[in-house]
């Protein structure tokens, strides 16, 4: 949902609500159909959110934080963990127990992530940036979650330049097969 001239930082704060109520919900329902649909669409916004953060919020967050570099170093670090999980849960049985474990292992290193970012990295974007950057921000994190591919794709390098050229075009290629294998993809 696209929500203009709101800051970077509630945007990826609401994204992160979103994203674990997706697999809370996904983990109390017992019809294995709307389970696995619920964790294809929290995974789709995992890949929208991680790849606008890398392409717009972790450039500003190197140059302009103090330590952004080795924060954006772990923040990638953990993406890639994430996406391990997710390649995992695409390729699980949603009927069979372990993909319950993975859904669980996905919601600790999610909820662990956005912590790392809403506890030090949000409130320092908001004391180093002003208010209209924020925004600014958050308009291209917003259109980058359009173009953004919806799969976990793991050999994808984390990288602005990537994500800014070749990125669209993987995105584009994972909504056709979303469109085509009926996976809704929010």
């Amino acid at each position: 949902m696209t929500r203009p001239n709101e800051d970077v930082v509630d945007i990826l704060t609401t994204d992160h609500r979103e994203m674990t109520e997706l697999l809370a919900r996904a983990t109390q329902t017992q019809d294995v159909e709307q389970r696995r649909d619920l964790v294809e669409t929290a995974i789709a916004e995992v890949m929208r959110h991680a790849v606008a953060e890398e392409m717009y919020v972790y450039p500003v967050m190197e140059k302009d934080l103090p330590g952004g570099k080795e924060e954006v170093e772990h923040d990638k670090q953990e993406h890639d963990e994430i996406v391990q999980v997710m390649k995992k849960l695409e390729e699980a049985d949603a009927a069979d127990p372990a993909f319950m474990e993975l859904v669980q292992e996905l919601d600790k290193q999610l909820r662990h992530h956005a912590d790392d970012e809403e506890s030090d990295q949000f409130p320092k974007l908001r004391a180093h940036l002003s208010s209209e950057q924020l925004v600014e921000m958050g308009d291209k994190v917003q259109k980058a979650k359009h173009l953004a591919p919806t799969r976990p794709h793991p050999s994808a390098p984390h990288s602005e330049l990537f994500h800014k050229s070749v990125g669209p075009g993987v995105g584009m290629i994972d909504r056709l097969r979303d469109k085509l294998t009926g996976r809704h993809t929010g």
